[in-house]
């Protein structure tokens, strides 16, 4: 079976499936996309580090990774070998003094891991097949399921008032955000700091 590079092209809010996000990989070569349906503090741990926010204290994936510097792992990549029944199957590929070792994952887990090594992420081309979608259907797919990540930032902006609110503000409401770890929080703040800072 064929290998075939993913990236991360976005998280966004599921209108489907209460407390869940999805989580697209893009086809690096190619037009087609995986949606992955992961949980909240899944997504949140990927995000903290895809936008290089620094928790006050280690979270899980943090942890992770420490234990593997610590005893000299690499996590050379995240491949999801498998989609059954509308589950999808990942492995963390790592590497020990130049031997290769599998370890089983959720694919939310071992993304939030990779994402931690810059692993990149594989699937076979039967998954994608299986499980993918093409940017036509794209389109059908996200108005059944998702508010797509950019409305669902006004929504939360209007409703929060950010227009509102001061660069001091701001600052301020992302440090507390930080320190009570609402990561989802303090990655919207952070962003409206950034588009002012423009």
């Amino acid at each position: 079976m064929q290998k075939v590079r993913l990236e991360i092209s976005g998280i966004a809010y599921s209108q489907t499936q209460s407390g869940s996000y999805v989580l697209t990989l893009s086809e690096a070569s190619g037009n087609r996309k995986l949606p992955i349906v992961i949980g909240g503090f899944e997504a949140q741990a990927i995000a903290v580090e895809l936008e290089k926010m620094i928790p006050n204290r280690p979270l899980t994936h943090d942890l992770v990774k420490s234990f593997c510097i610590s005893f000299d792992v690499a996590i050379k990549e995240v491949l999801i070998y498998k989609f059954v029944e509308g589950v999808f199957y990942a492995k963390l590929i790592c590497e020990r003094d130049g031997v290769l070792t599998e370890i089983d994952s959720r694919t939310s887990d071992a993304i939030a891991v990779g994402v931690r090594f810059n692993s990149p992420i594989y699937t076979f081309s039967n998954v994608l097949e299986d499980a993918g979608i093409t940017r036509d259907q794209e389109d059908a797919f996200e108005s059944d399921s998702l508010v797509s990540q950019d409305d669902s930032l006004e929504l939360e902006e209007s409703s929060t008032g950010y227009a509102s609110s001061s660069m001091e503000e701001l600052e301020k409401q992302l440090q507390d955000a930080l320190e009570k770890e609402d990561y989802e929080l303090a990655s919207k703040l952070r962003d409206e700091i950034k588009k002012r800072n423009l």
